[in-house]
């Protein structure tokens, strides 16, 4: 009689090519070309800069809500250069630098945080539920976890379509400790799909930190028990993870099997802002993360090693930002918001009697008090 261990002296090995200098470990990763390689890295410091000034946008009380990804560039960007735009993407919210690099423009990240006219969610979600019907983009969902089951079940259509596509399916070390979690590695290794579980390690769920999560050696362990192939990745390490994703979507769309990756990062930013993270963690150890330990200065170390990036670019590329960014935020912020009748369409063909009924109440409450409501409202 022989009892499976609880625990395991040696942890999983972490996959890493970059150090925190930018220096190669390892020639063992796919290697990319100028073009793909520079993109990574204006698209991260792209997603930075948007996220500094829409934080401050926030915070001045120009939109209701707002969530950084700092500290997870890598992960954002790196992953969706390693994918093709047939795949479809199910975010946790945390993932804009996907639709980035998938081509979503800054006014359109503006539109929505806005909910403007030209918000394609018709500013019915909150700021940040990004979604893309054109990009592949599943809508952003706050309910933690709910689009891994989901993300299983498109693909298991994709195999049975024949496509040459993969469904990818981001989530924090929160999301992992989910039913959801479980019950789609379950589904996925059983029926073998081809989707990847990309994982965010970044060590918090909101202020609970991995320690009181799970005993188990992180996330990649779990793989094993439902016949998952898994890898660990450094998160912060952009070439890292470009050469994870590749080969597990590889494996994917060839093999129909389900890949986990699980990333190791930190979360650098507060949670949202609703969220003060110093409350929860020591104020130096979010600074040795923001700043040693930061992916997009580890990696412009690489590009400019490799000679494909300069301080003369450097500067150019953050002045023409701020200024882009800048603008986004204006105009989106001067558009119209969305007419009455918006807030009761696209559910059902036929509008039911309860829903009428809820229509003209409001048009007749904002008809008796006209002073409490915008006048620019389209009626």
């Amino acid at each position: 009689m022989k009892f499976i261990s609880e625990t395991t002296d040696e942890r999983i090995h972490c996959y890493r090519v970059l150090n925190d200098d930018g220096l190669p470990l390892t020639n063992n990763f796919l290697k990319i070309n100028k073009e793909v390689a520079v993109k990574i890295y204006t698209n991260m410091v792209t997603l930075q800069t948007m996220d500094t000034i829409f934080y401050e946008v926030q915070r001045q009380g120009r939109i209701s809500f707002y969530l950084t990804t700092i500290g997870e560039e890598a992960m954002n960007i790196a992953s969706a250069a390693a994918l093709r735009m047939d795949d479809f993407i199910f975010p946790q919210y945390r993932e804009p630098g996907v639709l980035l690099w998938r081509g979503f423009t800054l006014q359109e990240f503006a539109n929505q945080c806005f909910g403007n006219r030209d918000d394609y969610g018709k500013g019915r979600q909150m700021p940040i539920h990004y979604g893309s019907n054109k990009l592949n983009y599943f809508t952003v969902s706050s309910t933690v976890g709910t689009q891994i089951p989901q993300a299983v079940g498109a693909a298991y259509s994709l195999k049975m379509d024949g496509r040459d596509a993969c469904a990818v399916v981001y989530f924090g070390d929160g999301g992992s400790s989910t039913g959801d979690f479980h019950a789609a590695l379950n589904f996925a290794g059983v029926m073998e799909v081809p989707v990847i579980f990309f994982c965010r390690n970044n060590g918090w769920a909101i202020s609970t930190p991995v320690s009181d999560q799970f005993r188990s050696d992180g996330v990649a362990v779990r793989g094993k028990a439902y016949g998952v192939r898994s890898v660990r990745v450094d998160g912060n390490d952009a070439l890292a993870i470009f050469s994870a994703v590749s080969a597990a979507r590889g494996m994917a769309v060839k093999e129909h099997r389900p890949i986990l990756i699980e990333a190791l990062t930190y979360r650098a930013g507060h949670h949202s802002t609703s969220d003060d993270s110093t409350k929860y963690r020591p104020a130096d150890e979010i600074e040795l993360w923001k700043g040693a330990r930061d992916p997009v200065t580890r990696y412009r170390k690489w590009i400019q090693r490799e000679g494909w990036w300069d301080t003369d670019a450097e500067s150019q590329l953050q002045a023409t930002l701020r200024n882009q960014i800048l603008h986004a935020v204006e105009e989106a912020e001067k558009a119209k918001k969305p007419g009455v009748s918006e807030a009761f369409t696209d559910v059902y063909d036929a509008p039911p009697a309860n829903l009428r009924e809820q229509e003209t109440s409001l048009r007749d409450t904002i008809a008796r008090h006209p002073r409490d409501y915008p006048s620019d409202i389209p009626l």
